[in-house]
């Protein structure tokens, strides 16, 4: 079988992930990452047994056998790995349907799913747990996030439940990219990590950082490992990277998002 060479981004952590209120599904905004790729077809690690591929490829009506992938990122830390490279590997083996058939069946293959396999994933708040569109919102003002991975990897379970509600926090975003003030952006993403980090923990020093190296803000992956500081783009001070590393960070890069 002869495959098409794709690449799909994956993100880093969420601007906030939650609750819909206290018994609503579980939502979040993602952080679109261009550093982070998946290429196939190519050698790489399997994230998944070959039965459940078979029941993915099955399920978009694509023969058995499907590429492998490469990443540049781990797995467990926040940045869609799974799903980016079950989009990517659909996309390489000839799935061209709509964006709503693949999230169903990453879904049904993962149990979560982020929403990697939309055009402009960070304008949506996204139901993970339904792989759904709640809402379609303004993509979050053009920034420049620094960070890296903390702790291990920590993969997402769908079946946890756990997670603060951030209804309100759902509302200040959307005003917030509305009026593309980044300042508040930025803070409504701290909020949310802090709520999940109160909850869920495990505790680091990113909010420590923020605050001491200048940044906006700072946000999480809400089930993995990565990091984020929030900038202006080009306001990253010279030694940020190096005390993020001296800090424990591995992994550290620095990459813009949102849209201008």
């Amino acid at each position: 079988m002869t495959f098409r060479r794709v690449e799909v981004q994956g993100h880093f952590g969420e601007w906030l992930q939650g609750r819909m209120g206290p018994a609503g599904p579980v939502a979040l905004v993602t952080v679109r990452c261009p550093a982070h790729t998946v290429r196939a077809p190519a050698p790489g690690p399997a994230l998944f047994e070959a039965d459940r591929l078979g029941a993915f490829a099955r399920a978009l009506g694509l023969p058995s056998g499907l590429p492998s992938a490469d990443r540049n990122f781990p797995a467990g830390a926040g940045g869609g790995a799974s799903t980016a490279t079950l989009v990517a590997i659909a996309r390489a083996a000839g799935f061209a349907g709509c964006p709503e058939t693949l999230a169903r069946a990453c879904l049904a293959l993962e149990g979560a799913s982020d929403p990697l396999m939309f055009p402009d994933p960070d304008r949506l708040l996204w139901a993970s747990r339904e792989a759904r569109v709640l809402r379609t919102l303004p993509a979050p003002p053009r920034c420049t996030i620094l960070g890296g991975f903390w702790g291990p990897p920590l993969r997402t379970d769908p079946l946890d439940p756990t997670f603060p509600d951030v209804s309100d926090l759902v509302a200040a975003w959307e005003l917030a990219v509305t009026r593309r003030d980044l300042v508040d952006a930025a803070q409504v993403a701290g909020e949310s990590a802090r709520r999940c980090t109160g909850l869920r923990g495990p505790l680091d020093p990113a909010a420590d950082l923020a605050r001491d190296l200048g940044a906006l803000g700072w946000l999480r992956a809400h089930t993995g490992s990565a990091r984020g500081l929030v900038y202006r783009p080009g306001a990253v001070p010279a030694n940020a990277a190096d005390t993020l590393r001296e800090a424990g960070f591995a992994g550290v890069l620095t990459f813009e998002t949102g849209a201008e």
